[in-house]
C-alpha cells in the first residue's frame, strides 16, 4: 500500500510529464501523429467490445484486438492509398487536372475583366507553362514541402501502429498498481476522452457543413435557375474534407469556386461570398458544438484556438480544441472552475 505522500508526488510527476509531453508535440510538429494514435486506440476500444462479448477465452480477445486494431489499420490505410490511386488515374491525374482548369478558365474568358484576363493562361499548355516556371522558382520550397509531407505522412502511420499496440497492450497486461503509472494512466485515458468527444463533434459539424452546402446547390442555386455539374460529388467532398478542421473547408471551398466559375464569374463570386458568410457562422457554431461536447463556451475555444494559432500555426488550431478540453476536464476533476 503506497502512502498518501507518494501517491500525490506521483500525480504532481504525471501532470509535469504530460505538460511536457503534449509541449513537445507541438513544438516539434507531431500534432497528426498524436491524433493518428489516439483515432485508432478510440476506434479500438469502441469495436472491441462488440467482439468480447462473443469471446469468453482471454487469448481469444487478445486474439480479436489484435486482428481489430491490425482492421483499423488496414482501413485507414486504405484510404489513403485511394486517394494515391485516385490522383494517379485518369480522372485525378495532374494533366487530366490542368486540362480541366484550362478548360473552365477558357469558358469563363467572356465573364473575366480584361486586367485579370491578361493574367491567366490561355490553354493547358500555358497552364503547365506557368506552373513548371513557377515550380522551377520556388524548387527549395517546394523540396521542402515535399520532404514535409512524407514525414508528417510517415509520423502520421507510426502512430496509428503505436496506438494499436497501446491498445493490445492494455488487453494482454493488467494495469499496473505503480503510483506514476496509475497517474499517467489517468492522464492518458483523459486525453483520450477529449479526443473521442471532440472527434465526434467535428462528425457533427461536417454534416452540418455538407447540408448547408447541399441547401446552397440543391435549392438556392436551382431557384436561380442555375444548375452547376458534379453537385453531388461536391456535397460529399464538402463533408469528407469537413472531418479536417481548418483545412478541410479551404479543400471543398476551393472546389465549389472553380465550379462555379465554369458556370459564371457571377456564380463563383456569389458562390465565394456565401461561403465566406457561412463559414464566419460556422467559426462559431463550431465553438459552441464542440463547447457542449467538453462543458467549455464558445469564446473559450475561439481564446485557445487564437492562442495556439499565434503559438504554433496550423498544427495549434487543429490541437486546441482537444488541448482544452483535456485541461478543462482536469481542472473540473478537482473542482477548480
Amino acid at each position: 500500500m503506497h502512502s498518501l505522500t507518494t501517491i500525490r508526488a506521483a500525480t504532481v510527476a504525471s501532470y509535469i510529464f504530460a505538460a511536457g509531453a503534449l509541449l513537445y508535440i507541438l513544438h516539434f510538429g507531431l500534432v497528426g501523429a498524436l491524433f493518428s494514435g489516439l483515432l485508432v486506440f478510440s476506434l479500438v476500444h469502441i469495436l472491441a467490445p462488440i467482439l468480447e462479448r462473443r469471446i469468453n477465452d482471454r487469448t481469444a480477445k487478445l486474439v480479436a484486438v489484435a486482428a481489430l486494431s491490425a482492421l483499423v489499420i488496414g482501413v485507414l490505410a486504405l484510404l489513403g492509398w485511394g486517394a494515391y490511386a485516385f490522383f494517379q488515374s485518369d480522372a485525378g491525374n495532374i494533366q487530366s487536372l490542368m486540362q480541366r482548369l484550362a478548360d473552365v478558365i477558357e469558358s469563363s474568358r467572356k465573364q473575366l475583366p480584361a486586367w485579370l484576363l491578361s493574367r491567366m493562361p490561355e490553354n493547358a499548355d500555358a497552364l503547365r507553362e506557368m506552373l513548371t516556371t513557377w515550380l522551377r522558382e520556388h524548387a527549395t520550397e517546394a523540396k521542402i514541402i515535399g520532404e514535409k509531407t512524407g514525414r508528417a505522412f510517415a509520423h502520421i502511420l507510426i502512430g496509428m501502429i503505436i496506438g494499436a499496440m497501446a491498445a493490445l497492450h492494455e488487453s494482454a497486461v493488467p494495469t499496473s498498481t505503480a503510483p506514476l503509472a496509475a497517474a499517467l494512466t489517468e492522464r492518458l485515458a483523459r486525453l483520450n476522452d477529449a479526443f473521442t468527444r471532440i472527434v465526434f463533434a467535428q462528425v457533427r459539424i461536417a454534416g452540418i457543413n455538407a447540408l448547408l452546402t447541399g441547401v446552397y446547390l440543391l435549392v438556392i442555386l436551382p431557384l436561380m435557375g442555375i444548375h452547376l455539374p458534379l453537385v453531388k460529388t461536391m456535397i460529399l467532398v464538402t463533408f469528407v474534407c469537413g472531418l479536417l478542421p481548418v483545412v478541410g473547408n479551404l479543400v471543398s471551398n476551393t472546389i465549389l469556386v472553380v465550379v462555379g466559375l465554369s458556370h459564371s464569374l457571377d456564380v463563383a463570386v456569389g458562390s465565394l461570398v456565401f461561403l465566406v458568410v457561412i463559414h464566419k457562422l460556422e467559426y462559431f457554431l463550431n465553438a459552441r458544438i464542440i463547447g457542449s461536447h467538453i462543458e467549455a463556451r464558445a469564446w473559450e475555444l475561439l481564446v485557445a484556438m487564437l492562442a495556439l494559432e499565434t503559438a504554433y500555426g496550423l498544427p495549434g488550431v487543429v490541437a486546441a480544441p482537444v488541448l482544452y478540453a483535456y485541461a478543462k476536464f482536469e481542472l473540473l476533476k478537482y473542482r477548480l472552475v
